[in-house]
């Protein structure tokens, strides 16, 4: 038994190597300051505040509760891994060296779908802040100007993700810094509302207990599920570039523990002042908070011209979000490509900035084909929730294989999880099948409750048998690779 587990450590120490050395031919541009930035744009979505205003009161509750269950577990698990296996690739790499070829596939899959799900209506997002930003409601509701808008930043951030991370980190850089500016705004308006006399009172932190029937209960744990997986989602993203990051295992567990505070404050207070000005039923879940900004600084008269400046910074957020996601998703099949599961055509790499260019170009092109095709035939609101919905499925398929890592898998990479660390993936796994479960029910009023979950089903079963027949297409090829070498050589 011992030879065995000895011949599983030399085998996996070797592949690692492998990623290693397949990787050190990347520039190591990202640093600390970097990659805390690129956590706080990629985590803190916008939209998230306006879903967790849908709670009322009780939203202080639940996003302690998903803090507690899921966000703390995820950091934990991520920061572990990391130190594990600081590889390019992130995900795909623990799950692939953690329980086996397949799982790493599937786990690289849904979270390549996942990217191309979020990049796909940041064209529908990125319209309505402008439509708060220029008082154009019209904007909003416009298929051909979000047509428009898609196509053009998906153009632009496609040459800059060529660029690679030397020019694609400041973009992100400059969103989160953005993102934070924007937040502080929005933070702040309750405060210097409260301060003018405009309003009576205000209190951030209202607490309220959620109420115990049964329509209400299945309502609140629908967001509650949303506020975990979605909301709160997204710290082990920033692992896909550890072969560009310097100091990977110090440096990404580094950022983990200094945005997760940041995070938690700027979504519960973000919530607090979307509550202060909008009734729970009257949230823009695409755009709540160029909603609350244009409601709170009405009465300010030029200052106004505040609302349309903190506006256009959100939309810098989302244009850096789209990078990252652009940026990072690039690189699943290039290192899936290493390990011949995907053409070696995804592997190629840019002449002077080394960048995978075949593979950023072909999810530019998905994307917008993908985001055009969301938009036919359902409403602004509905096709958000549809395409935001199915990215979440996505996500916690991966995230599925993520918390069952600590629990089932490793066993070649490490000696166990410690118990603390297995405890917490046990909550991290319940949320998430919770949070799966809730994504075939709206949370807002839609044309066809049935069909918009039969959307949402479809597209993640048929993706996900589409991946593995790819897989299976793959290792065939590869089977019938390795015969005809072998006939080729006993000739």
């Amino acid at each position: 038994m011992a030879s065995i587990e000895t011949n599983n450590a030399t085998e996996l120490l070797r592949a690692e190597q492998r990623v290693e050395a397949q990787s050190a031919v990347f520039r190591k541009e990202l640093g600390l300051r970097d990659l805390v930035l690129t956590q706080i744009v990629f985590v803190v979505g916008s939209a998230w505040v306006g879903t967790a205003a849908k709670l009322g009161a009780q939203q202080l509750v639940f996003w302690l509760l998903a803090m507690l269950l899921f966000y703390l577990p995820l950091a934990a698990v991520v920061i572990y891994l990391n130190r594990l296996m600081p590889l390019e690739g992130g995900l795909y790499q623990w799950a692939k060296f953690g329980f086996n070829e397949f799982a790493g596939f599937m786990v690289a899959w849904n979270l390549w779908l996942l990217g191309i799900s979020v990049m796909s209506f940041i064209g529908l997002v990125v319209t309505t802040n402008l439509s708060y930003a220029l008082d154009a409601p019209w904007m909003a509701e416009s298929k051909w100007l979000i047509t428009l808008v898609s196509c053009l930043l998906v153009c632009v951030l496609v040459a800059a993700s060529l660029r690679g991370l030397a020019l694609g980190k400041w973009v992100h850089n400059a969103g989160g810094v953005m993102l934070l500016a924007t937040f502080a705004t929005l933070i702040a308006l309750p405060f210097i509302s409260h301060a003018r006399g405009t309003r009576a009172e205000y209190h951030p932190f209202a607490f309220a207990l959620p109420a115990l029937t049964l329509v209400s209960l299945k309502f609140s744990l629908n967001i509650f599920s949303k506020l975990a997986v979605g909301a709160l989602s997204g710290f082990e993203y920033v692992a896909i570039l550890a072969g560009e990051c310097r100091a990977p295992v110090r440096n990404i567990g580094r950022s983990v523990l200094i945005a997760t505070p940041i995070i938690a404050l700027m979504f519960i207070l973000g919530t607090s002042a979307v509550l202060a000005f909008v009734r729970p039923a009257d949230v823009d879940l695409v755009g709540p908070i160029p909603q609350v900004l244009s409601l709170g600084f009405r009465s300010f008269g030029f200052v106004t011209r505040i609302v349309s400046i903190t506006i256009l910074l959100l939309v810098g957020r989302q244009v850096a979000l789209l990078s990252i996601y652009l940026t990072a998703n690039a690189r699943l099949p290039m290192v899936a490509g290493w390990d011949h599961l995907m053409p070696a055509w995804f592997t190629r790499l840019h002449a002077r900035y080394k960048t995978p260019v075949n593979s950023i170009i072909f999810i530019g092109a998905v994307t917008l084909a993908f985001g055009l095709t969301g938009i036919i035939g359902v409403q602004r609101q509905e096709a958000f929730q549809v395409l935001d919905n199915a990215a979440g499925v996505f996500y916690a398929l991966a995230y599925v294989a993520l918390f069952a890592l600590p629990l089932f898998g490793l066993r070649g990479v490490s000696r166990g999880a410690p118990f603390w660390l297995k405890l917490a993936s046990v909550a991290g796994l319940l949320v998430t099948l919770l949070y799966t479960g809730f994504t075939i029910f709206p949370i807002i009023d839609v044309v066809s409750p049935l069909a918009f979950a039969a959307k949402i089903i479809c597209v993640t079963v048929g993706a996900n048998l589409l991946g593995a027949t790819l897989y299976l297409l793959a290792r065939r090829k590869q089977r019938k690779q390795f015969a005809a070498a072998e006939q080729l050589d006993a000739a």
